[in-house]
């Protein structure tokens, strides 16, 4: 008997695509809202300064009669930032445009938008990471000190806000004066019971550090009070007068064996001195320096006479692409030359965004660079920053600026790409360290299931 099946007719078969897309995994943006926005005239370079008048010293005994003081002299302090145009682009060819059955076009701008303030939040987060005021918890000297349950803790949070407190950090809600009298019932301008308007220092905090937290029992009750009272996009809850603001942004560094290179005669341009070599692996998604392959500390390589130079594979994992540091001691803070790195822009000829298991020769010494620092092997670090008003600012010197390319022109004739791209000029400054302080913790947690 003649059955006719589905399986001889798939060539008359119509695969069905959903109109609308699935949607992205999200992302919690904290860090650049806390900035103060700051201006840099156009016509003026892209340099940044702001300048901050030191306090008199308090007089040390009173005057004698007749004698007029010595007097002081005033003193200044002043930070730089400087602007940089940051920007990309995505090309669609008129085919693409007419075969495929989403909108690419529209596709495009909205990915770029959220491209756009992921960038700018990344950027704020690096930028965060030059503040000198780090706590340990459990008090360890260093990230390398950091141990398997040295999780964030309640101890190490007073530590911090009192710390900051004793400097005389300003706080956010607080009052706009220098040197007040301020009213008890509310610690601000004026008394009130909301409290939402209490003086208050902000926590960007990771997603799996909040984990932590959480598991103190004071903690969890504090936090289940609060929960009516949050202020910030993505606050978890309030600790210590430190409003905690969780975010799967902030960076984090994994400790990893240190890899070895080997000496290559004639390769290159170093002297018979010895080098040091230090990968780290940059995710390929927000390009944070997250692997750092320095185990205990990165074996020294033996130049055996002048003129060498080093060969190294990088690691062979995917999503990932790696720098090379290069130096005279275990601590390098430059990049390598490399021929297999990128081929033009400010990282021409350096040895970054090397593909995973290539092998590549190191040359000579490049660009200074300082690598993130190592924890220990199999441990992961996660920064809390706990800021302060006024700690660092975000300096525009040109908005974000949209480019919409739908039309032929002399380098495109036939009308076959189409380019949606954006630009902005931009930086982000530290206006006082004092201001801001970062706290560094292992989690008992892992972003990974199974």
């Amino acid at each position: 008997m003649a059955v006719n099946q589905a399986s001889g007719f798939q060539a008359d078969t119509i695969n069905y695509i959903d109109k609308k897309t699935l949607p992205l995994a999200r992302r919690q943006l904290v860090a650049y809202q806390f900035g103060d926005p700051l201006t840099l005239p156009e016509g003026m370079g892209n340099t940044y300064t702001a300048t901050r008048f030191n306090r008199l010293p308090l007089p040390f005994a009173p005057l004698a009669e007749g004698v007029p003081p010595i007097g002081e002299t005033m003193t200044i302090q002043q930070v730089t930032a400087t602007a940089q145009q940051w920007g990309d682009k995505v090309t669609i060819t008129d085919v693409a445009e007419i075969e495929i059955f989403h909108p690419l076009f529209q596709k495009a701008i909205e990915l770029s938008a959220l491209q756009i303030s992921e960038t700018l939040e990344r950027n704020t987060f690096l930028a965060l990471m030059a503040g000198t005021q780090v706590n340990y918890v459990n008090s360890r000297g260093s990230r390398a000190a950091l141990a398997a349950g040295d999780v964030l803790d309640t101890t190490t949070v007073i530590r911090t806000d009192a710390a900051l407190e004793t400097l005389g950090a300003p706080r956010f809600m607080g009052d706009e004066q220098t040197d007040t009298k301020i009213e008890a019932s509310s610690g601000g301008k004026k008394a009130s019971a909301n409290p939402r308007e209490m003086p208050h220092y902000a926590a960007l905090i990771h997603t799996l550090v909040v984990a932590d937290f959480r598991q103190n029992s004071t903690v969890v009750q504090a936090w289940t009070y609060s929960d009516l009272n949050r202020l910030y996009n993505y606050e978890a809850g309030e600790w210590s007068g430190i409003r905690f603001c969780k975010s799967n942004m902030v960076p984090s560094w994994t400790g990893y064996a240190a890899i070895v290179g080997n000496y290559a005669a004639n390769a290159g341009s170093f002297s018979a001195a010895n080098q040091y070599i230090l990968v780290t692996g940059v995710d390929t998604q927000n390009q944070y320096e997250s692997r750092i392959y320095g185990g205990a500390a990165p074996a020294a390589i033996v130049m055996a006479a002048a003129n060498g130079g080093i060969t190294v594979t990088t690691p062979n994992t995917v999503g990932y692409t790696f720098n090379i540091y290069v130096g005279t001691t275990n601590s390098p803070t430059n990049l390598g030359l490399c021929a297999s790195g990128p081929v033009n822009g400010p990282l021409a000829g350096q040895a970054t965004q090397i593909p995973p298991n290539t092998a590549v020769t190191i040359t000579g010494t490049g660009m200074a660079q300082t690598p993130p620092a190592s924890p220990a092997t199999g441990l992961t670090v996660y920064p809390t920053y706990v800021i302060g008003r006024g700690a660092y600012g975000q300096v525009k010197l040109k908005d974000v600026e949209w480019s919409y390319l739908k039309d032929a022109d002399k380098s495109d004739p036939l009308n076959q790409q189409r380019i949606i791209g954006w630009k902005t000029f931009y930086g982000t400054i530290l206006l006082n360290v004092q201001f801001m302080a970062r706290i560094e913790s292992v989690s008992a947690y892992t972003a990974t299931f199974g």
